[in-house]
């Protein structure tokens, strides 16, 4: 794991230390790197509860609550799977905060319509989730590299913007 990396777990770890939230992940394509950069940072325990790597549909249903229906008609590689995902780990793992990750991370696996480096990362609490997606394919190493530095940027603009909104105290 990167310099990167640990710099954005600290900070996140301030945020969530200032609040007293909790976050947990849920992982297809990265396999847990997500959760292992949060818990990079000792005293991640106060904060961090758990990860689900839900590597295959039946995990992201079965855990996640992720509707069969949805899996089917448009796959696990979409934006709304990442959304359902996010919703599945503040109820499975009783969060405050969630962030998850499903994709193509290559070298095989991809089609036409959803090519190999296609990652849909997604993070949020129970009111509001935001999403981002990843398209370049750099080789399977470095596509789990930059959605687990992109997954941890998000969530940190997230809780930073949810702070500036929300009146402390």
């Amino acid at each position: 794991m990167g310099l990167e990396n640990k710099i954005l777990s600290k900070e996140i770890q301030q945020l969530l230390y200032e609040t007293g939230k909790t976050v947990g992940t849920a992982e297809s394509c990265t396999g847990g790197r997500i959760a292992e950069s949060i818990i990079a940072v000792p005293g991640a325990s106060t904060y961090f509860k758990g990860g689900i790597i839900a590597y295959t549909n039946e995990v992201k249903e079965k855990l996640l609550q992720v509707d069969h229906h949805l899996l089917e008609e448009k796959t696990a590689v979409c934006e709304e799977v990442a959304e359902a995902m996010v919703r599945g780990t503040i109820h499975t793992l009783n969060v405050d905060y969630a962030i998850a990750s499903t994709g193509v991370a290559g070298p095989g696996g991809g089609t036409a319509e959803i090519p190999v480096g296609t990652i849909w990362l997604a993070c949020g609490n129970k009111d509001k989730i935001v999403t981002m997606k990843l398209t370049e394919d750099e080789g399977r190493d470095i596509n789990l590299a930059v959605a687990t530095s992109k997954a941890l940027q998000m969530f940190l603009a997230f809780l930073q913007e949810e702070q500036s909104v929300t009146p402390k105290g």
